[in-house]
């Protein structure tokens, strides 16, 4: 059946001397795989919408198997994201995580919107690194493997100080903490802006300030847990890291 489709490409592959396999993020289908037919032919009009971050409308014959695309028409192909190298590479780390993380053909509304939100954010704002990290959470819950942050994770306390403790998946209150002596002092700030990444829309946060410190330590925490718990390697991550350095 032929069907107009709305998304992001996460990943092209080469598939033949002429055609890609393009993974789309839709709304309506959620992740999914398609032939691209003549794709690697410069002049072919497939060409300019079989791109990686390429948000377009296709028209797909879907299959249970491999569906096929027809013909495709670019939305917002991302410009700024693809002239910037640390832009590029932000997109590419949200894009490797969504497609390492979402089950195939399970749509899911809220996270494509916050997908697309913050492939927008990266290409229109310079600081993208909280949007990134509230994407990050929101696919940690799709997973599965979510940091409990809504209060202590074990006896659910909302006072705090909190420890934040990898061994036990989540904050740790004052009279828990024990359950974990390698568990980390929070700031006070920190419990809470965790919090509001994992439940908070980016479309509800206007300019966002975070403090350079507890921007440091977040992004270690995410980096960490990940680590621990997300069991799949991304490329993309490393290449950010070493990014770093330079900046």
């Amino acid at each position: 059946m032929l069907e107009k489709i709305d998304g992001i490409i996460v990943k092209t592959k080469d598939y033949s001397e002429t055609h890609k396999l393009v993974t789309i993020f839709s709304k309506r289908l959620g992740k999914f795989t398609a032939l691209a037919r003549g794709a690697k032919k410069p002049r072919s009009r497939m060409a300019a919408v079989a791109q990686p971050f390429i948000y377009a409308q296709f028209f797909v014959y879907v299959n249970k198997g491999l569906s096929t695309i027809q013909q495709g028409e670019v939305i917002d192909s991302f410009r700024s994201i693809r002239e910037d190298i640390i832009k590029t590479a932000y997109a590419a780390y949200i894009m490797e995580l969504t497609d390492k993380i979402l089950e195939d053909k399970s749509p899911d509304a809220f996270i494509f919107d916050q997908c697309l939100k913050t492939m927008q954010w990266i290409g229109d704002k310079e600081d993208a690194e909280i949007p990134i990290m509230m994407y990050e959470m929101k696919l940690y819950k799709k997973g599965g493997f979510a940091p409990s942050v809504r209060g202590c994770s074990n006896c659910k306390n909302t006072e705090g100080p909190f420890w934040f403790s990898y061994r036990e998946g989540g904050l740790l209150c004052s009279r828990c903490n024990h359950l974990d002596q390698e568990a980390t002092l929070l700031p006070e700030a920190i419990p809470k802006l965790l919090y509001m990444f994992l439940e908070v829309g980016l479309e509800r946060v206007g300019n966002i300030s975070v403090k350079d410190d507890n921007q440091r330590i977040l992004r270690h925490l995410l980096d960490s847990y990940y680590d621990q718990y997300g069991g799949f390697y991304l490329k993309s991550r490393k290449f950010l890291k070493q990014l770093d350095k330079f900046r």
